[in-house]
């Protein structure tokens, strides 16, 4: 798609009408007990990206839904559904669709459902995600009830209740809860999504320090990349290990590169992470029993067994939280005595933070101070997630125990006034060094990143 201002769009005022652009396309099925019913949930993603009211469009945005000459926008969709959920409340069946939208507009929607070769017209509800870090768009909730001759929709399309015309209809797969599911363990990589040829050694020990923990899957939301990156990417890409989800939230909206406003203005929360973070989620929701959802340059490690989660304890349908540990790649102190750092190599001609050498991490700051702590969810007992933790689920999501497991965050930390005396070592990596160290030097070796 072009640039908004090229489609006729301005970028600063998205707020009178709204339009649809299709993203991604796929659908779901969830079902889950509530109350004793069973609500069945189909999940889509809309991105709504509003024009800017002028007289020149108004006309052509009232036939036929778009922008004036932005017939090319990727797709040849008036309408694209980006994700959709299917809902039982109060016993009565809705269709969800999650949306990116402009917090202060207040847009009429309706929704037109397919049954059986007919056309149904709902009108919708909107409900904005609270967690969206105050910046102008935020992720909704745009609600379809079912009317009682459409209970079963195959089809979806969500428009402007200006829009006659009902726009691009996408089908709803995946109508069938599942029990057995082709991954165990799929970890979602959301916020890294600029990849630079600095990040390379880390992406390369964070993808086979996971395999080691177990995750089977993994899906990285890229935006772009080094061509050393790339190359990563192409080869766990070939062994089936990796995803690659395309995420172009930047040629619709000013996405911010940081988390707050004051450090980064924009339209969105960092390049669109919560949208994300929910599509990751339903993405896989039938596809794996666990979804971990964090960064590239952090792992959550067990502190006595190689498994990342037990379920014993807080049982298998819960989300976990796990305290967050920082370890600033400022600092570079070798371990005390005995402990030893394994051969490395040739890692020091490798772009990237090599985690070995990071060892020390900061003290933990005692609550109520806010931790950045991320989540381990069965995503099928998961609603709507955010950043730090989730924001609707069945159950309240369990705190693991530090002496369980706890995450580690391993980046450069800036000016914090923390000196090396001050930290606190911390060697669990070390026990994965001998199998990590190999597997590293394996793949930099097959993808040509070590030198001759």
């Amino acid at each position: 798609m072009r640039s908004g201002k090229e489609a006729g769009c301005s970028h600063q005022s998205l707020h009178h009408l709204v339009s649809l652009y299709a993203l991604l396309k796929f659908q779901f099925l969830r079902c889950g007990k509530v109350a004793a019913k069973v609500a069945c949930k189909v999940v889509d993603w809309n991105v709504l990206i509003s024009c800017q009211q002028t007289s020149e469009f108004t006309e052509a945005w009232r036939k036929t839904g778009f922008c004036p000459h932005s017939e090319n926008v990727g797709t040849k969709n008036k309408l694209g559904i980006f994700k959709i959920n299917f809902a039982d409340v109060e016993n009565k069946y809705l269709v969800l669709v999650i949306a990116i939208m402009f917090r202060k507009e207040k847009v009429s929607l309706q929704c037109s459902l397919r049954c059986r070769e007919q056309l149904h017209v709902s009108r919708a509800s909107v409900d904005i995600h609270w967690d969206h870090f105050g910046f102008p768009y935020g992720t909704a909730d745009v609600s379809c009830p079912l009317p009682p001759a459409c209970q079963a929709p195959t089809h979806v399309a969500v428009t402007s209740a200006a829009i006659r015309n009902p726009g691009t209809f996408l089908e709803v797969q995946n109508q069938k809860a599942l029990t057995v599911f082709p991954y165990n363990f799929t970890s979602c990589f959301s916020t890294m999504l600029i990849f630079t040829v600095q990040t390379v050694l880390q992406l390369v020990q964070t993808v086979e320090m996971l395999q080691l923990l177990g995750v089977n899957r993994i899906v990285i939301y890229k935006t772009n990349c080094s061509n050393e990156t790339q190359r990563v990417l192409d080869y766990y890409t070939d062994k089936g290990l990796v995803e690659v989800v395309p995420w172009s939230l930047s040629k619709y909206l000013k996405v911010s590169r940081r988390a707050k406003p004051d450090q980064d203005p924009g339209d969105i929360h960092y390049f669109g992470q919560i949208p994300a973070l929910n599509d990751c989620l339903y993405r896989f929701m039938y596809r794996s029993k666990y979804v971990a959802l964090h960064d590239p340059d952090e792992l959550i490690l067990p502190q006595t067994v190689d498994s990342s989660i037990t379920t014993k304890r807080h049982g298998a349908d819960r989300c976990f939280n796990f305290e967050n540990n920082w370890f600033p790649t400022e600092f570079t102190e070798r371990p005390p005595p005995p402990n030893v750092l394994p051969a490395l190599g040739h890692w020091h001609n490798v772009f990237g933070v090599n985690i070995l050498t990071h060892l020390y991490r900061e003290p933990v700051k005692p609550k109520p101070v806010f931790n950045n702590y991320k989540i381990i969810a069965n995503p099928r007992s998961v609603f709507v997630v955010t950043v730090h933790g989730v924001l609707r689920s069945q159950e309240n999501c369990a705190w693991v125990d530090r002496k369980t497991a706890h995450m580690y965050h391993t980046k450069a930390r800036g000016q914090n006034g923390l000196k090396a005396q001050q930290l606190v070592y911390d060697g669990r990596l070390l026990s994965y060094s001998g199998r990590l160290t190999a597997a590293v030097n394996a793949v930099l070796n097959e993808t040509r990143l070590l030198p001759e």
